[in-house]
């Protein structure tokens, strides 16, 4: 249901010591599954189940993924363009909600907000094996109404 997907982020806890080795910004928590759905195959050969993983959101850093060990996954392994690094990716994974699809709709006076939900609500979403921050795309959604709208 709606509340399984979103309410994931509540449990994903950043460390406190934890940053991207690359940039220094802060992470956050992504489950493995999330990694083991979007890594290219070599990649996944790599990975180490046994490690924390964390997402690096930061627009300019090459690393998407990195473990408690430092080992980094950069954006040339992942299947998918991540939104938070191409402003061409898909800012919904689930629906392929792209920033021109979230234009037109909203051009018609409509929120792409309301499919959203309706479509969490009937339990369609897969963001933690669809979206490569593992956690539910809404929120980027609205950031992204707010910011161009």
């Amino acid at each position: 249901m709606m509340e399984e997907c979103c309410n994931e982020l509540n449990e994903m806890n950043i460390k406190r010591n934890d940053h991207c080795p690359s940039c220094k910004n802060k992470p956050k928590n992504v489950k493995l599954i999330t990694l083991k759905s979007l890594l290219v195959p070599a990649s996944l050969e790599t990975l180490n189940a046994k490690e924390t993983y964390y997402f690096c959101s930061t627009p300019d850093c090459e690393v998407v993924y990195f473990d408690t060990s430092h080992k980094k996954y950069l954006v040339s392994e992942i299947k998918v363009p991540v939104h938070q690094k191409d402003e061409n990716a898909p800012i919904c994974y689930c629906f392929d909600w792209t920033n021109e699809k979230i234009n037109n709709y909203l051009q018609k006076g409509l929120t792409p907000v309301d499919a959203i939900r309706e479509n969490m609500k009937e339990n369609r979403c897969g963001c933690e094996v669809n979206n490569p921050q593992g956690s539910c795309c809404l929120g980027n959604v609205t950031a992204f109404i707010k910011q161009y709208s």
